[in-house]
C-alpha cells in the first residue's frame, strides 16, 4: 500500500487554520482521498489530555521549557497512536499545527531558541517531517483582533502580549525561508476564499494532484 500523505498548517492565533484545514481536508476527498484531519496539540486521547494543560490557565502556567516538553510528549502520543498508523494504510492527514508551531511559539515567542526546540524534535520524529506545510501568514495585530471576535473563550497563548505574537509570527517565517521546498507562505489577510484557492495551487504543485 501506498504511504500516505501528511499536511500540515501553520500560523498565529486569527489565521483561519481551522477552516482552511477542513476545506483542504473536504477537497483531498473529492478526489477520492482517505483523509484524516486532526490537530495539535491533541489528535489522540493522551494528548488531548496534554492539550487541556496548554491552552488552559494562566499565562505563567509554564515556562518556556515546560511548554515544548508538554508539546512534545503529546506530539509523539499523537504520532505512535494516530498519524502513523493513519500514513501507513495510505490515508491522507491533514493536521492544525505541528512541530513548526512549537519552534515559532516556544522557540522565537518564548525565545528558548532553536536548539532545544531541534532537539526535541530529533528524538521525538527522528528524520519524519511534513510532505507539505502551508503557513498562514497574519499581521500579528490583525490576527490577534480575529482571536477575539471568536465566540469560544480565548487560550493562553491568544491572552500573550503582542510582542510576543510579533515574534511568533517572525518564526513562522523565517522557518519558511529555512526550508522553501518544504513550506509555503499563503496571505491570510484574504478573504476565506481566495486563501483556499492558494493553498489547493500549492497542494497541486508540490504534492501532483489535482484539486476541484
Amino acid at each position: 500500500m501506498t504511504r500516505g500523505k501528511f499536511i500540515t498548517f501553520e500560523g498565529g492565533e486569527g489565521a483561519g487554520k481551522s477552516t482552511q484545514v477542513a476545506l483542504l481536508g473536504k477537497a483531498f476527498e473529492q478526489v477520492g482521498r482517505d483523509v484524516l484531519v486532526t490537530r495539535e496539540p491533541g489528535g489522540s486521547p493522551g494528548a488531548e489530555a496534554v492539550r487541556e494543560l496548554l491552552v488552559h490557565g494562566a499565562v505563567e502556567r509554564w515556562d518556556a521549557t515546560g511548554e515544548a516538553l508538554l508539546h512534545f510528549a503529546a506530539r509523539r502520543a499523537h504520532l505512535v497512536e494516530t498519524v502513523w498508523p493513519a500514513l501507513r494504510h495510505g490515508t491522507w492527514v491533514v493536521c492544525d499545527r505541528f512541530t513548526d508551531s512549537t519552534m515559532a511559539y516556544q522557540g522565537y515567542g518564548h525565545e528558548l531558541g532553536r536548539g532545544p526546540v531541534e532537539m526535541l524534535s530529533e528524538l521525538t520524529l527522528g528524520e519524519f517531517t511534513p510532505d507539505l506545510t502551508l503557513i498562514l501568514d497574519i499581521d500579528a495585530e490583525a490576527g490577534l483582533a480575529r482571536a477575539g471576535g471568536r465566540a469560544a473563550g480565548g487560550t493562553r497563548y491568544e491572552a500573550m502580549g503582542l510582542t510576543f505574537h510579533q515574534r511568533v509570527r517572525d518564526g513562522f517565517l523565517d522557518i519558511a525561508r529555512r526550508e522553501p521546498g518544504r513550506c509555503v507562505v499563503i496571505d491570510a489577510g484574504l478573504a476565506p476564499e481566495a486563501v483556499h484557492d492558494a493553498v489547493r495551487a500549492a497542494a497541486t504543485h508540490h504534492l501532483g494532484i489535482d484539486l476541484p
